[in-house]
């Protein structure tokens, strides 16, 4: 039993998701589990402006989604909102709706909403900076701060669901959804709730952002082929390329889950946190802080290693960034990790298929984590023609393999030197 057997045990019982691979969690999973890239030449008329100057031309972006669908979001409060919350709100919808969870029903109290995003509302930043410049401050608009705020979409899912519980959101740049989830966790276990909404949505994929990374020199410049920009471990990766996209998910104690009947699709065991302490942008090219974090989730969780079947690595296709990665599983898992030594443990990166979400990207790959447990495949890492030296980790290249798993992890890091590494259980009653 898991060390955190003395504390309610916190179950998942609703996903949700918008992300270039889909506009909801089967599509999405069933990309990342097929390997079917969502990359592409990015569309906006924001960016015809300065045409000819992008180094970077790509990036994941949501497509073909209509707000007003199925009642995700009233077209007319879409209107009064970033991006960001646009998609946090649509996400939560198709979670809640597959929790089967009737709110009306629950102590609102005891019903706590924690959401992570990297960078907020950056669109309306933009946006408003060329209001201001082109036609004066009293042009802008009054919904702007509201709009842009990093808590802005987690106070719109709770006034949407009428939760009165702990609410809370997260910023810690690529980290922040996995701190969020981490903390909804320790909010049920603590026992201020009963039930939280959790995850993170990013929206980021705008001139400012796109061209902030690009000057760092840490994007793709691959945009002739765009399905094959984003090549996790492989020698020949170039940088990240941006996503944008949402998930959410439902946690509660197990006690709720199963006293209204709730299908449960996974158990949350384990959460991991810490800091390189080192360089805002650049890792610990040891893997230190990474390792650690891996440690201390393994420890929460009461799991040896040797116990984790698969790794969603963070492996966001920058050269340090996957070097440190692959270092810090080596250090954690020994034989276990190593090809040459015969070992099981399977790791791969799915922001080959998707790009990187940012902030949104714990939560985005807590599905592949989730699935991985439930049905006993581990997706792919496309792209991975030629492993980096160095690199003897079976790193699942190109295609899903079929491996019943009992405990997954997923590690995402972000700048500033943050590291979360949570863990994932299948449940069996």
């Amino acid at each position: 039993m898991h060390r955190t057997s003395g504390k309610p045990r916190v179950v998942v019982t609703g996903l949700g998701a918008l992300t270039n691979l889909g506009n909801d969690v089967p599509s999405t999973w069933a990309a990342m589990r097929e390997g079917r890239s969502g990359i592409a030449t990015i569309v906006g008329e924001e960016f015809n402006r300065y045409a000819g100057s992008w180094t970077c031309t790509i990036a994941g972006q949501v497509r073909n989604w209509d707000p007003g669908a199925n009642g995700a979001v009233d077209p007319r409060e879409a209107r009064r909102l970033d991006r960001v919350t646009v998609l946090g709100l649509g996400a939560a919808h198709e979670a809640v709706r597959s929790s089967g969870i009737d709110f009306a029903k629950v102590d609102a109290e005891r019903a706590g909403v924690v959401i992570g995003t990297g960078i907020g509302g950056i669109r309306t930043i933009e946006e408003q900076l060329d209001v201001l410049r082109d036609r004066g401050p009293d042009r802008i608009s009054p919904f702007t701060v509201p709009r842009l705020m990093v808590n802005a979409t987690a106070g719109n899912i709770s006034i949407r669901y009428g939760l009165k519980g702990p609410s809370s959101a997260h910023a810690t740049a690529c980290a922040s959804s996995g701190h969020a989830i981490g903390e909804a966790m320790d909010v049920i276990q603590r026992g201020w709730a009963d039930v939280v909404i959790t995850g993170g949505t990013e929206a980021a994929v705008t001139p400012l952002c796109i061209g902030a990374f690009m000057t760092m020199k840490a994007m793709s410049s691959r945009n002739d082929e765009p399905t094959k920009a984003s090549r996790p471990f492989d020698r020949d990766r170039d940088g990240f390329v941006m996503a944008e996209g949402a998930c959410i998910l439902v946690l509660e104690s197990e006690q709720h889950a199963k006293a209204r009947g709730a299908t449960i699709l996974a158990e949350i065991l384990g959460v991991g946190n810490t800091c390189d302490a080192g360089h805002i942008t650049a890792p610990d090219p040891n893997g230190g802080g990474a390792a650690r974090s891996m440690r201390m989730a393994l420890r929460e969780a009461g799991l040896n290693p040797e116990q984790i079947g698969y790794v969603n690595a963070h492996g966001t296709s920058t050269p340090l960034g996957d070097k440190a990665e692959v270092a810090a599983a080596l250090a954690v898992f020994g034989d276990h990790a190593r090809k040459s030594a015969g070992g099981t443990l399977l790791m791969s990166s799915t922001k080959s298929v998707h790009g990187h979400t940012l902030g949104a990207s714990g939560a985005v790959e807590s599905i592949a984590c989730v699935h991985a447990v439930r049905d006993g495949i581990i997706p792919p890492t496309i792209n991975l023609d030629n492993p980096d030296e160095g690199f003897d980790v079976d790193l699942v290249p190109h295609h899903a393999r079929e491996r019943r798993i009992r405990y997954a992890m997923n590690n995402t890091f972000g700048f500033g030197g943050h590291n979360v590494t949570l863990i994932f259980g299948r449940y069996d009653g």
